[in-house]
């Protein structure tokens, strides 16, 4: 081979240009082809070592594809290297760090990451056998030099992530060998590491700040597998919470910290190491606590102001978090066991950080909020779990509870029309919030109900006169209520008294109060959210139904200055009617009137600003539609009005498909194609209100969606725009089969037809649901129309199945396939539905050709789905024509071709029995075989052992496999396939 070959000692200049970024890209592809070169090379690896240890270049990226070149060795090809050159990589490595001892600059981050990666790297494959001194090597080249300390944390950190991350995957065998290496560095090193640390830490904590932060980040990762006796000990600690009142090193020394209270321990341990060490923080001042004006305040949290306090504090929120959490999990451990004295004061451990954590919570700073969120839900989980609350319990969930509802306020920094990343954290934020509102509700939802009752009752008195985050508060609290005390079926009015009638009140004065006038979004949709998530209450007090309507129809909801608030009123308001139509009688054609002008179809001009988007008058369409449908008027009052509703789409839509085929501009005719399918899909929508008991039959309707199904189906032969035009009425179809029921059979045949011209393989794809569909539904009544459509629509499967597509078009392989499953769907509809004569007239040439299509479905492509529907098929045809009067001929395709499938498909290297998809496959497959030896009996049994000896099947597992097969118990046989196939594919 000619990569044996020696490479010279000098490496290609030229190639070694390619390196810089700003380099020529011819420049660059021979930097590429020399990395491969030298990468694939045996030996050709050694002269960037030579390099590395001599210091041969300076370039920076010269240096990083050396160390490239130098890992990819050891990782690729360690195993094979001989003794001397493992021992020139130690060396080279080594050399490579005793220069960077007297380097005035340090090398460039980059350069050291790399340079770290590769030395770990190096200690993973040799560590255990090879280089056992690997630490104690580096430690007495690199003493306390700033520079080699620097290599040897980053190294560190490097082997933390090769050896300890429990994101990244390993195989079983690097998982075995990862946990050799901690066992074997607990027992020889770790020691020295840690006083390494110690050294370190003390060395440069006043000095060089930076060094310090990595020794620390260091020590919170090493902490979750190390003895932390090691660590948490005095002269540890307290050089620790020293670090905590320097500014550059406290944020790292909270987060070590943090760590080192999150390791796994025994719950009596873990007590008393977090009590330990909450004991000297509060020595050094980090808990003072003073009680001022009734509010809990700490000498910490007051100071705060500048952004380095606040970045700190969000740390420090998140060791309080996890000391708290902790002592909660003890709790937790303890309570179950029979020590009652150790659980109590684990408890009163718990209650000891409730101060300093509700101080958390209220901080002004969300992040710092957010951070002791998880300690104050788990802190409520124990409440719920106590027999019986004392006073100062009670006190710490009023206490918890008055800072939820405070801080979630929106701040006036928010903004409401154009919401980016610091809007998107603010609603996480609220999520976390909820969760804890929902936790005080199953401790005390007596105590949450009074609490929100009084905050409500106090805003909307004042509501004139009070910030828009207040009003919105307040409202938004009711509406959690909705959740937090949850009823069934969203009956919240009746039960309970004491709730029913504070919710009733609050709904009472919201609706009352004038509120809705208030001039802000934010409490305009809640007001619209809170008013539909108790539309209930409208069914216990009625009165309040016109003033609410008025609402939702006039500037405060439909047409309200804000897109947002418009749009998401339509869908509010849609949810209102549905709940509440029975009551809507009296209105129905006041609302009618009022919303008409947004039941237009907005003209696809230029510059037309509607009020609504398209998909905003899809609610306000079905709204209309349920008013229709459910009034109480007589049958023609209803179709008159239904009319009057979809005749004005239908003349739009006439006069626009007019324009379509003449209009030249292809973005101007996309415009119109919308516009058409806009109309399409509202008439669509409206026929929703119907139902079972309420039938387009019983409203007299049926005239007026024939006339629509009559106005659209044209659209099928436009010659322009034929995917979306298709799409919108296709979807119509589906609609009037089922709500027109056979009155729409007349219109099926056309449509079809015109469906099936020039179609793409998206067009059948959605083309066969509907067929499908009718099929299912109507069955025999549609026979003479499958029979008749039945081959031009396989035709034009196998049409556009059959042509060509580039190799790596994956876009199209998917839409094959689809359409592949589509086809095969089909097909088991019709077999299903008990109408095998659709394919039983067609000629016998055809009928061979279907049926080869579902045999190589079976076998030839893997994909199990289509896999599994293709035996399906099969196993129902063996039903329908395997027997002594099915289809002539069929019998002997049995045993040609559905018998050998059920065996050469399973064998097929892609059939993954590890997959379930395949599992049901299988199944399928094996309900194929019972079935035709249900139908052929003897025969089949005969046939198999005649042919699995050609698979090399030897005579006792036939003898076997048939005698299974003639067991009446289906199971047996599958489990026995199973074990059959994967036998044989070992």
């Amino acid at each position: 081979m000619a990569c044996e070959s020696a490479l010279p000692a000098i490496m290609d200049e030229q190639a070694l240009m390619g390196l810089n970024p700003n380099a020529d890209a011819c420049y660059r592809q021979r930097a590429l082809a020399y990395f491969e070169q030298l990468k694939e090379s045996l030996d050709g690896w050694e002269v960037c070592a030579e390099a590395l240890a001599k210091g041969f270049y300076s370039d920076d990226h010269v240096k990083f594809f050396c160390f490239q070149v130098l890992e990819h060795q050891i990782k690729f090809r360690h195993g094979s290297l001989t003794a001397a050159q493992q021992q020139l990589i130690r060396e080279t490595l080594m050399k490579w760090l005793q220069a960077q001892l007297m380097n005035v600059h340090p090398e460039k981050p980059f350069i050291r990451n790399k340079a770290a990666q590769v030395l770990a790297l190096t200690f993973v494959m040799e560590f255990l056998t090879l280089w056992p001194k690997f630490f104690f090597d580096i430690l007495n080249l690199v003493g306390l030099n700033s520079n080699g300390v620097d290599i040897y944390l980053r190294t560190l950190m490097a082997i933390d992530a090769e050896v300890v991350d429990r994101d990244i995957l390993h195989s079983p065998e690097e998982t075995r060998r990862n946990i050799l290496i901690k066992d074997t560095m607990r027992e020889q090193c770790i020691p020295a590491l840690v006083e390494s640390w110690f050294q370190i830490l003390q060395t440069y904590q006043h000095t060089h700040s930076e060094l310090t932060c990595q020794c620390l980040e260091v020590v919170g990762a090493y902490v979750s597998w190390i003895d932390l006796n090691l660590i948490a000990n005095d002269r540890f600690v307290n050089l620790l919470l020293s670090h905590m009142s320097i500014e550059e090193l406290r944020e790292e020394a909270c987060d070590c910290l943090f760590e080192i209270v999150n390791k796994g321990m025994e719950p009596v341990d873990k007590t008393k190491l977090v009590e330990t060490l909450c004991q000297v923080l509060q020595s050094a001042g980090f808990f003072n606590i003073e009680q001022t004006d009734s509010l809990v305040f700490g000498f910490l949290i007051c100071h705060v102001h500048q952004e380095e306090d606040v970045d700190f504090l969000a740390k420090f929120s998140r060791l309080v978090n996890g000391m708290g959490q902790s002592l909660v999990l003890s709790w937790t451990k303890l309570s179950k066991m029979v020590d009652v004295k150790v659980s109590v004061e684990t408890l009163r451990a718990v209650e000891g950080k409730v101060p300093l954590m509700l101080q958390l919570l209220i901080h002004e700073d969300d992040d710092i909020s957010a951070n002791i969120v998880g300690f104050c839900y788990d802190y409520l989980l124990v409440l719920k779990q106590l027999p019986a609350l004392s006073e100062q319990q009670k006190t710490n969930v009023e206490a918890i509870m008055l800072a939820v509802m405070n801080k979630l306020k929106y701040d006036d920094e928010y903004n409401f029309e154009n919401e980016g990343e610091d809007e998107a954290m603010f609603v996480e934020y609220r999520k976390q919030l909820k969760m804890l509102l929902d936790r005080l509700a199953q401790v005390s939802p007596e105590l949450l109900l009074e609490a929100v009752h009084r905050v409500f009752n106090a805003t909307m008195q004042n509501w004139q006169t009070v910030q828009f985050m207040e009003v919105e508060v307040a409202i938004r609290l009711l509406y959690m209520l909705g959740e937090a005390l949850p009823a069934s079926h969203g009956a919240h009015f009746s039960g309970d008294t004491t709730k029913t009638s504070t919710l009733q009140s609050m709904m009472r004065t919201l609706v009352s109060c004038g509120v809705s006038e208030y001039q802000h979004s934010s409490v305009t949709l809640e007001f619209f959210e809170t008013v539909v998530r108790y539309d209930k209450f409208f069914l216990v007090e009625p009165q309040h139904i016109p003033s609410v309507l008025m609402a939702f129809l006039d500037h405060r909801g439909l047409r309200h200055s804000s897109p947002k608030v418009r749009s998401r009123v339509a869908y509010l308001f849609s949810r209102f009617i549905k709940t509440l139509h029975k009551h809507m009688n009296a209105f129905i054609e006041d609302i009618l009137s009022r919303i008409q002008d947004l039941l237009e179809l907005a003209p696809p001009e230029n510059g037309f600003l509607a009020l609504l988007s398209s998909d905003d008058q899809l609610f306000v369409f079905e709204t209309a539609g349920v008013l229709i449908v459910n009034g109480e008027s007589p049958a023609e009052r209803k179709q008159a009005l239904m009319r009057s509703l979809l005749t004005p789409l239908m003349e739009a839509f006439h006069m626009l498909l007019a324009k379509l085929p003449q209009e030249a501009d292809e973005e101007r005719q996309a415009v119109l194609a919308d516009c058409l399918s806009h109309a399409v899909g509202f008439a669509s929508r409206t026929s929703k209100a119907f139902s079972n008991k309420q039938t387009v039959k019983q409203c007299g309707c049926s005239e007026v969606y024939l006339d629509c199904l009559q106005t659209f189906l044209p659209a099928l032969s436009c010659p322009v725009q034929r995917g979306p035009l298709r799409s919108a009425v296709r979807s119509f179809l589906h609609r009037m089969i089922i709500c027109l029921e056979e009155e729409v059979l007349p219109f099926i045949p056309a449509a079809s037809q015109h469906m099936l011209k020039d179609c793409e393989p998206r067009d059948l794809q959605e083309f066969i649901p509907l067929i499908s569909q009718i099929t299912a539904k109507f069955k025999n009544q549609v026979s003479p129309f499958l029979q008749e459509i039945f081959m031009p629509l396989v035709m034009a499967i196998f049409e556009v199945l059959s042509r060509p597509a580039e190799e790596n078009d994956q876009t199209a392989a998917l839409e094959k396939q689809m359409l592949r499953r589509s086809y095969f769907s089909f097909i088991q509809t019709i077999a299903s539905s008990g109408m095998n004569e659709v394919m039983a007239s067609q000629e016998a040439e055809n009928i061979e050709r279907v049926l080869f299509t579902i045999i190589q479905g079976a076998v030839d492509f893997p994909d199990p789905v289509a896999q599994k529907t293709c035996f399906i098929i099969l196993s129902r045809l063996v039903e329908l024509w395997g027997g002594k009067d099915g289809l002539v001929g069929f019998p002997d395709f049995i045993y040609k071709h559905i018998v050998p499938a059920c065996f050469m498909a399973p064998l097929k290297p892609t059939f993954d029995l590890s997959d379930a998809q395949t599992v049901l496959t299988l199944s399928e497959c094996t309900l194929t075989l019972h079935m035709i030896h249900l139908k052929r009996g003897l025969e089949c049994i005969q046939f198999l052992q005649e042919y699995l000896p050609s698979l090399q099947v030897s005579p006792e597992i036939t003898q076997e496999l048939c005698q299974v097969l003639q067991q009446p118990d289906v199971k047996v046989l599958k489990n026995y396939m199973k074990v059959f196939f994967q036998q044989a594919k070992l």
